[in-house]
């Protein structure tokens, strides 16, 4: 099947791709620009995964009020080089996690950032709520390990669903940035103030 340029260049656009990664694509999936665009990002995520080990000490401090001022985040996300940290797409994912830290409220990036005295208070509760309800020892751990998964992913940043996209986690965004950017990108830290908090 010939891919048209028109086909090329609208995957271009929707992705950030390379032209000829782009054709390629197009190619494998007989012209299915949906499928190509699945393509991508799977290789895209593969290649940002390879990445991850570099160093990334450029990047920008992002910061979002909300809430009539009652709300406000600063957040740290870093990548390999400025020329990546002064583009749009850098740009709009450092807002973007302001807003959705102001939204969701996390408590860490990682799940092993998260206090292990937090961790340990709601294995136990976990713990007694399995035994109050008379499961078996193996059963119990099973449902504690469960528990506390889904803790992680209502409370680490980048397990979190996206508050502008449920359907992917915030890792997931970060990931498809990278790939696109072709640089290492790390969430590197963030502050949440609100008004007559703690």
């Amino acid at each position: 099947m010939a891919i048209t340029a028109s086909a090329v260049k609208e995957l271009r656009e929707r992705t950030g791709a390379g032209m000829m990664d782009c054709k390629r694509a197009l190619e494998e999936v007989n012209g299915d620009v949906e499928a190509a665009i699945d393509l991508l990002r799977a290789r895209g995520a593969a290649k940002a995964a390879k990445r991850a080990g570099r160093e990334a000490r450029e990047g920008r401090m992002g910061s979002y009020v909300h809430f009539g001022g009652r709300i406000a985040v600063l957040v740290e996300v870093n990548c390999e080089t400025d020329f990546v940290a002064k583009t749009e797409d850098f740009g709009h994912l450092v807002r973007d996690l302001a807003m959705h830290i102001a939204a969701a409220s996390p408590l860490a990036v990682a799940p092993a950032d998260i206090a292990p005295e937090i961790v340990e208070r709601e294995r136990q509760i976990y713990l007694e709520q399995a035994r109050a309800e008379g499961k078996p020892e193996p059963v119990q751990q099973r449902i504690v390990e469960g528990k506390l998964k889904k803790f992680f992913s209502e409370h680490a940043l980048l397990e979190q669903s996206f508050v502008k996209d449920p359907d992917r986690t915030v890792r997931d965004v970060v990931t498809e940035v990278a790939a696109k950017t072709g640089e290492n990108i790390v969430v590197r830290r963030f502050v949440r103030f609100e008004l007559g908090g703690a």
